[in-house]
């Protein structure tokens, strides 16, 4: 068939069927075109508009859609130029904007429109310029380019991110080779990108952590692709550093690995203040032993070693003897520095597998582990005895001490750590009990004793609540007329099935329970109401009242309240004697000095047991207000003509009288004694000869019947 240009050539030789038939056909044609243009352009995932003159002549379903409008609206109320987000606009934007609404050339670029109900959309426009009957408009292709957009905007917060963070970010393939890593790894690492890439992470490896370690971080990887925790590393200048660690990995589609993520910080200065702070919790601050708390983990420790080895092992519980005797005469300095000394000596005394810790104060604790064979333990003891024996040489001060070891075996012993500290502690007392400086083994036996010494402990408690004490009273004679003019008053215990305890049985629960401070001020009182009783006995006539260093050191003697109850008694003051021992003395602590001064000032007089049998210094004897000395009777007991006992009474007497002191005698038994210190100037004496301590009734008859001894002593006065 010919077409219709041609067939104007031909028209002579084209029959009219012919020719109604070409344009039929060729209508048909435009027809379709048309069709198919119209569902095109209805189906297109572009926008599509034709817009002259800044309006709208078409729009199709599209474009529609993306402004929310229908074409009617567009054509009669929203200019092209509307659209224009104008305070988001860029200057090309604004540009472009014009020349499409103007139709003046083709342009291609992305602006954000604002729809008339408001909605911001991202576009990309590409725009062309056709003849439009007699003028020209514009065909205008619209992309909606707003998640691409939120997509891009997410990527450069991300790459701002992964750029700036301070947390390092490595990138690595399925095995570990590195192939990008952001600016805070080379911060962390020491490492620049470029010295890593292509690299096996585990260059950065330090050796503290096992093959197991990394073995079962891989097995974690390979089952979930999530892994983190706690690693240490080391740096390119060879420091070691801690970093927690994350790693995520990015897969294919197939599953198969694409990449490893690996997200870690620097926490070496939170490991170091974590380790500090376990540090204090766990280990002395003195001695940098474990403490006590890091005590108790190596013990169970110990024993979860010895049940899963079937190997026995020894607790060995050491006290120092006579510490407080440093403290107090060479002060809390020193002491501190004898205890890191002993700390140190003992750590060379015992093996490598061994444990060495101080509980506190002077306890220290060691555990011997694997042993086969007792002989191992007591080589062990007999080496910490002699080793913390030796001299101190601490600053200018030379020291003395020993040591008393209590030991007890896990399991023979005890199944239970709290019973074996018990067990430890019970044995070390027995080596006390022995004479220090030596170690005993458990014994059953020894957990019976305690047992009884808790009970005692209780009847204690039990005896200040039923009034059991009782007051005994010896007579203090004045060897010059004979005259009884003084009484020491001395506790007794009346125990409902044990009898009539002396106070060297149960001062000492008393001193270590507290309870020494209520018994300390019953005996005052009840001495205070004696003396009132006994005020016949004449004016000048006294009553001793022993008090204990732990009275002071409870701060259980408050002068005030004592002065108050002497004078609201009735009594002058210097009936009542405060006795004190020189273990007191050694004491630096001022406010022992300024109590006794309290008492001295008031009128009551001091009186120093047991003097020459301590640390005797005359420094102490000018340092304190002291009115008597009383020789204590280890010295009076053996006295005779030429002795050593007797000079060391005639100096003693000598010396207190020099210094403005008097002195009684104690222990007195033999008439002997009576000469020889009558002779050296004593100026009192006490002891059985004259009449053994006795109840205060007791004491009072024996007062009616006294009568001068027929001695060459008291027979010429």
């Amino acid at each position: 068939m010919k077409n219709l240009d041609s067939c104007s050539d031909d028209y002579s030789t084209t029959t009219l069927e012919e020719l109604v038939g070409l344009l039929r056909h060729q209508a048909s044609a435009q027809s379709g075109l048309e069709h198919m243009m119209s569902k095109l352009l209805s189906t297109a995932l572009l926008g599509v508009a034709v817009v002259q003159n800044d309006q709208f002549l078409f729009a199709n379903p599209m474009l529609q859609q993306m402004l929310d409008s229908a074409e009617g609206v567009l054509r009669q109320s929203v200019p092209f130029s509307s659209l224009r987000l104008l305070p988001y606009a860029l200057p090309s934007c604004a540009g472009n904007t014009e020349k499409v609404a103007t139709s003046q050339i083709d342009v291609h670029y992305e602006c954000r429109w604002q729809t008339p109900k408001g909605k911001l959309l991202d576009v990309d426009i590409y725009a062309v310029v056709v003849p439009w009957g007699e003028s020209k408009a514009t065909i205008v292709l619209v992309n909606d380019i707003s998640v691409r957009k939120q997509y891009e905007a997410s990527a450069r917060l991300a790459g701002l991110v992964y750029e700036t963070t301070s947390e390092a970010i490595v990138v690595t393939d399925e095995d570990g080779v590195v192939v990008d890593a952001n600016p805070a790894f080379s911060a962390i690492t020491g490492y620049t990108l470029e010295e890593v890439l292509g690299q096996r992470l585990n260059m950065l490896a330090s050796g503290k952590q096992s093959p197991q370690f990394y073995q079962k971080m891989w097995a974690e990887l390979a089952e979930s692709g999530q892994w983190q925790g706690d690693i240490w590393n080391r740096r390119k200048n060879g420091e070691e550093y801690a970093e927690r660690l994350h790693i995520s990995t990015s897969w294919n589609p197939d599953g198969s690995v694409y990449r490893r993520i690996g997200v870690f910080s620097d926490i070496t200065s939170h490991k170091k203040r974590e380790a500090l702070v376990w540090r204090q919790a766990n280990y002395d601050h003195l001695t940098n032993l474990p403490n006590r708390q890091r005590f108790h983990g190596r013990l169970h420790e110990a024993m979860q070693q010895s049940i899963q080895k079937g190997s026995p092992f020894a607790l060995i519980f050491l006290d120092l003897d006579m510490f407080k005797d440093v403290n107090d005469t060479l002060g809390h300095n020193v002491g501190d520095e004898l205890l890191k000394e002993v700390g140190r000596r003992l750590q060379t005394c015992v093996r490598d597998s061994d444990a060495v810790a101080r509980l506190g104060g002077d306890e220290f604790t060691v555990i011997v582990s694997g042993v086969e064979d007792l002989s191992v333990v007591e080589r062990i003891c007999q080496q910490i005895l002699g080793t913390l024996a030796k001299p101190y040489k601490l600053g200018e001060e030379v020291a003395m001490i020993s040591a008393s070891l209590g030991v007890t075996m896990y399991p023979a012993d005890a199944n239970d750590a709290g019973e074996l500290l018990k067990n430890a502690d019970m044995a070390m007392y027995a080596a006390k009990e022995c004479g220090r400086n030596q170690y005993c083994f458990f014994l059953p036996a020894m957990r019976e004793a305690v047992q009884a010494r808790v009970q005692f402990s209780r009847d204690l408690h039990i005896a200040l609540a039923e009034n059991q004490f009782r007051l005994y009273y010896q007579p203090i004679i004045d060897v010059q007329t004979g005259k009884v003019c003084k009484a020491e008053a001395l506790i007794r215990w009346l125990h409902p099935e044990l009898g009539l305890v002396p106070p060297s049985e149960f001062i000492p629960f008393a001193e270590d329970s507290g309870l020494i401070v209520e018994i300390g001020n019953w005996v005052f009182n009840a001495a205070v109401d004696q003396a009132v009783k006994w005020r016949s006995f004449g004016k000048d006539f006294q009553i001793s009242v022993n008090v204990s260093p732990a009275q002071f050191y409870a701060n259980g003697v408050n002068p005030k309240d004592w002065l108050q109850r002497i004078e609201d008694a009735g009594l002058d003051m210097s009936s009542i004697v405060i006795e004190i021992t020189e273990r007191l003395l050694l004491d630096t602590n001022a406010n022992v000095t300024k109590i006794l001064r309290v008492f001295r000032d008031a009128g009551i007089a001091i009186a120093l047991d047991d003097f020459g049998t301590g640390f005797s210094s005359l420094t102490y004897l000018k340092r304190y207000p002291i009115n008597f000395i009383k020789i204590d009777q280890s010295f009076v007991r053996n006295i005779e003509p030429g002795s050593e006992d007797q000079a060391l009474c005639d100096a003693m007497i000598v010396m207190a009288h020099k210094l403005g002191m008097e002195v009684i005698a104690e222990g007195v038994s033999a008439e002997v004694q009576l000469s020889l210190l009558q002779d050296a100037g004593c100026d009192y004496l006490q002891g059985f000869l004259f009449c053994p301590p006795v109840p205060a009734e007791q004491f009072q008859t024996w007062m009616q019947n006294w009568r001068y001894p027929e001695t060459p002593a008291l027979s010429n006065k």
